[in-house]
């Protein structure tokens, strides 16, 4: 039986160390992405099976070159990675050096990860692409909303909405080589991302699962979609 090989970034902690972690019970050999030797190393001890630590951080050309170089064949990349304001402000009330801060890694990042990982994902016979983005960054939804975020954590959001369009994109462009790519909205979990996350009550586990739903999509699967943690479809 062929063991598929997956990437997972920004995978030390949260909803990413919960990712790899179900990819490793479900079989898969997983690089776990970390900013950091320490981190990366810690994570893998605590997953155990076939985990392997890998120094990525998505912000840093020459971290990026070094960790595809490492990687010879890949079937899974999930770009989790992704850094948000600690609390939510309005447009109006972010500056710009917080909105790069958040686009170097929730958009910029997947690109420059996903296209230095291209090679390898071609190598693979079912290459999939899983994007982490918000149900937030959803604009039809936001569009409409009347909740306590509304207007609010601009930077993130709009990211997340950019994260969506380019999975469409790369969905579309990749699509003759057997390429399956999804974004998935993981619902609001306990992670540390920003304030409503750490308050929040969510188990990253459950969205996990989801991820991994889409990391192992049948070859009649869909592609290029927005789909929640429990596989329902969510509008752009």
């Amino acid at each position: 039986m062929e063991i598929l090989t997956a990437l997972v970034t920004g995978a030390n902690k949260g909803i990413g160390k919960e990712i790899a972690r179900q990819l490793v019970q479900a079989g898969l050999t997983v690089y776990v992405g970390s900013r950091t030797a320490e981190r990366a190393e810690h994570t893998v001890a605590d997953i155990g099976g076939d985990a392997r630590p890998l120094v990525l951080d998505v912000t840093d050309p020459v971290s990026i070159a070094s960790a595809a170089d490492r990687i010879a064949a890949l079937d899974v990349l999930v770009n989790n990675a992704g850094v948000s304001p600690a609390e939510g402000m309005g447009a109006q009330d972010e500056d710009v050096d917080t909105f790069r801060r958040v686009y170097e890694t929730n958009v910029f990042g997947v690109v420059a990860v996903t296209n230095a990982l291209l090679p390898a994902l071609r190598r693979s016979a079912h290459p999939r692409i899983v994007n982490i983005s918000s149900g937030t960054g959803s604009l039809a939804a936001a569009a409409t909303e009347h909740s306590g975020y509304r207007g609010a954590f601009a930077s993130y959001r709009s990211s997340k909405a950019a994260l969506n369009a380019l999975t469409l994109f790369y969905a579309q462009s990749l699509a003759g080589d057997g390429f399956k790519v999804n974004a998935l909205a993981p619902g609001l979990r306990r992670t540390d991302l920003n304030a409503a996350a750490a308050a929040a009550g969510g188990d990253p586990a459950e969205a996990a699962a989801g991820a991994v739903r889409l990391a192992t999509l049948p070859d009649d699967g869909p592609s290029g979609a927005f789909f929640s943690w429990d596989g329902t479809p969510v509008p752009w």
